[in-house]
C-alpha cells in the first residue's frame, strides 16, 4: 500500500492469495482513509426498483412484500453466505445493489475500499431514536455514517436436549469423546479459535503466542471428535438428529428450534463473541432514495419486531423489543461480561492465520 497499490487491487490480490477478511481489515486499518464523501440525498421521489443483497435466512416473513405494498417499489432480493462473497461481488464491480448487510469487519473493509455511500441521516431522524444506544457507534463505524444496525447475535452451543441429557454449558464438551461424530464447529477462524481462547479464560482478540498455541492444541484435540467444520447448513443436521451438539449462532439455532423444539441454545459459561450486522448503501447504488426508505421502514418498531421473530436474532431496535416480549433480549449485564466484540488483530493477524491453517491441516 505504501508503494501506491490501489486499495481495490490490493484487496483483490489478497483475497486471491487466500488472506482472510480480518487480516485484510487489519492491514487497511493502518492506511490513511479516504476523505468522507457527501451522502447521496435520501429525500425526494422514490425510484421504482430496489435491489437488496443479504445473508440467507435473514429477512422477515413479509418484510419485502410489506415494503413493496406500502411504497410501490419493486424489490429484487439476492443472498450470500459470507462476507467474503459480498466483498468479492462488490470488488468485482457489481453496481446492481442498493442495500447490502455486512458484518463488522466487512463494514471497515468496504469503507476503506470506498465501496460504501454515506447515509443521509436527515431522512432517518424520525425512526433513528428507536435504536438501542448499545448498538450505535461501534469501532467499525463510530459515527454511523455508513451503517444502520440490522441484527445482533452471538455464537454458542446448539444442543439436541432429547439426545444429550447432560445439557453441557462449556466449550469443553467438544473435547468429550462420548459425542464423537455427533458434533460440529463453525467453519470460521475467529469463532473457532475465539471459542478455545475463551475456554482457557482469554480474550477472543488475544494475540499472545502462548495463548494461541494452547487454543490450537485444544482445537486439534476437539477436531478428533467433530463430524466437520460446518456453518449455517448444520441446521438441517441438527433437526434430523445427525448432529447432537453444534457450535452455532443463536439466531440460526432459533431457526432450527422452530422445526424441532428439542434444540436449545446455550451460551457457554466461559463466554463467547457478540457481533452486529448493518444495512449499508454501496457506492453507485441506482436507487439511493428507495434504499433510505427501506432503512426507515425497517427502523419502525413493527417491522423490527417482525424481522427478529422470523430470524431468531436479536434486534438493536429498542422500540421493537417493547412491542414484542418474545424477541431475544439484549444480553444481561452478567452475559455481557462474558461476551466480546471481535476487534482488529493488527500484526497478530498473521499469527492467527497460521494457527488456523495448522488446525485445518491437522
Amino acid at each position: 500500500m505504501s508503494r501506491g497499490i490501489a486499495r481495490r487491487e490490493f484487496v483483490a490480490r489478497a483475497l486471491a492469495a487466500g488472506l482472510s477478511l480480518p487480516a485484510i481489515s487489519a492491514l487497511l486499518s493502518g492506511c490513511r482513509p479516504r476523505p468522507d464523501a457527501a451522502a447521496v440525498s435520501g429525500s425526494g421521489p422514490l425510484e421504482r426498483e430496489l435491489a437488496i443483497y443479504n445473508w440467507s435466512d435473514y429477512i422477515g416473513e413479509t418484510t419485502i412484500a410489506d415494503f413493496e405494498h406500502e411504497t410501490g417499489v419493486r424489490v429484487t432480493y439476492d443472498t450470500y453466505e459470507s462476507n467474503e462473497d459480498l466483498i468479492a461481488k462488490l470488488q468485482a464491480g457489481a453496481t446492481g445493489y442498493d442495500i447490502v448487510v455486512p458484518s463488522g469487519y466487512a463494514v471497515r473493509v468496504l469503507r476503506a475500499l470506498d465501496l460504501l455511500q454515506p447515509i443521509d441521516r436527515s431522512v432517518l431522524t424520525g425512526q433513528w431514536s428507536n435504536l438501542d444506544p448499545r448498538f450505535l457507534g461501534t469501532p467499525m463505524d463510530p459515527e454511523n455514517q455508513y451503517s444502520v444496525p440490522w441484527q445482533w447475535g452471538s455464537s454458542g452451543l446448539a444442543i439436541r436436549t432429547d439426545l444429550v441429557k447432560s445439557r453441557p454449558d462449556s466449550w469443553g464438551v467438544l473435547l468429550d469423546p462420548e459425542f464423537r461424530g455427533k458434533m460440529t464447529q463453525l467453519d470460521d477462524m475467529r469463532d473457532v479459535i475465539g471459542a478455545w481462547l475463551k475456554f482457557r479464560g482469554h480474550s477472543v482478540n488475544s494475540i499472545d503466542p502462548a495463548e494461541l498455541e494452547q487454543a490450537k492444541a485444544d482445537a486439534i484435540k476437539a477436531k478428533r471428535n467433530l463430524k466437520s467444520y460446518l456453518s449455517a447448513p448444520v441446521k438441517a443436521q441438527l433437526i434430523a438428529g445427525d448432529v447432537w451438539i453444534a457450535h452455532l449462532w443463536n439466531g440460526d439455532t432459533a431457526q432450527a428450534r422452530a422445526a424441532n423444539p428439542a434444540i436449545e441454545f446455550v451460551l457457554p459459561r466461559e463466554g463467547s463473541e457478540i457481533y452486529l450486522d448493518s444495512l449499508c448503501i454501496p457506492r453507485g447504488a441506482r436507487s439511493p432514495r428507495a434504499a433510505h426508505a427501506f432503512m426507515n421502514f425497517i427502523l419502525r418498531a413493527d417491522q423490527g419486531a417482525a424481522l427478529s421473530r422470523r430470524t431468531g436474532y436479536g434486534s438493536p431496535n429498542a422500540a421493537a423489543l417493547a412491542l414484542d416480549a418474545s424477541i431475544l433480549r439484549p444480553p444481561s449485564a452478567e452475559e455481557m461480561g462474558r461476551l466480546e466484540y471481535q476487534d482488529d488483530l493488527g500484526a497478530g493477524t498473521t499469527l492467527w492465520d497460521r494457527v488456523w491453517t495448522e488446525i485445518k491441516a491437522a
